[in-house]
């Protein structure tokens, strides 16, 4: 996707000049048909976690029967919507032992340059290069509104952490070591990270990738470190 994204500004400033194209690309992202049951809300779930335990917690990706449920719940009630995945992700849809849904989760690709996780972790650009693939992105959580339960989010992000870097594994052929994520300041508080053991390392810049002209143009936003091993920095900087 950068490669074409790349050739399409090139083709558009004229430097180079791109054949006309063949075929419209293939739709991304889950189907926006409203539905039926979007207008409906499930009553709600108010409990001790103990009463929810233990929670199901299935990976799920293209091919599973419920990933149209887990993008039409990140579309519909995550701040950020979700347009479908890019590159190397994984997804997990959580219910109660008594199958009711509670919530998403999904990781995907790291951050190509963070100044406090690239200090944390203590690599060189040329390592950076190579150690990204290591490092999985938590990009959207979301705890469906209707579920208020204490401890459930902390709970949620233990129990993928044991699991995460075999279902990467098994799905990608190659482990991780460290989990991200970013933490939007205006909006959360960051405390369900805090209570799962994540390591606060910085913030960011409020600038984005694309920015030119040192301007603050994005929100600020906590950034968060998981190690999956008790080597993570050493693993990431062979």
């Amino acid at each position: 996707m950068a490669a074409r994204t790349l050739l399409l500004k090139l083709h558009q400033r004229e430097i180079i000049r791109l054949p006309e194209r063949r075929c419209q690309p293939p739709r991304r992202g889950p189907a926006r048909t409203p539905d039926l049951f979007d207008s409906l809300v499930p009553p709600p779930i108010e409990s001790e976690l103990e009463a929810l335990l233990p929670l199901e917690i299935q990976p799920v990706g293209p091919r599973h029967p419920d990933y149209h449920l887990f993008q039409r719940y990140l579309v519909r009630y995550h701040y950020l919507s979700y347009g479908g995945p890019v590159g190397q992700n994984l997804g997990y849809l959580v219910r109660s032992r008594s199958a009711q849904p509670l919530g998403c989760v999904l990781f995907g690709a790291a951050a190509w340059q963070c100044a406090p996780r690239d200090q944390w972790i203590g690599w060189s650009a040329a390592q950076r290069v190579q150690g990204l693939p290591f490092i999985a992105n938590n990009s959207r959580f979301l705890v469906l509104p209707w579920v208020r339960v204490k401890c459930l989010a902390s709970h949620v992000l233990a129990q993928i952490a044991n699991r995460i870097a075999a279902d990467w594994q098994g799905r990608y052929g190659h482990p991780l070591h460290l989990l991200e994520t970013f933490v939007q300041q205006d909006r959360f508080k960051g405390t369900c990270y805090q209570a799962a053991n994540w390591i606060h390392v910085g913030r960011t810049t409020g600038r984005t990738r694309q920015d030119r002209h040192n301007r603050v143009n994005a929100p600020f936003k906590d950034i968060y470190l998981y190690p999956l091993t008790a080597h993570a920095r050493r693993n990431l900087c062979p």
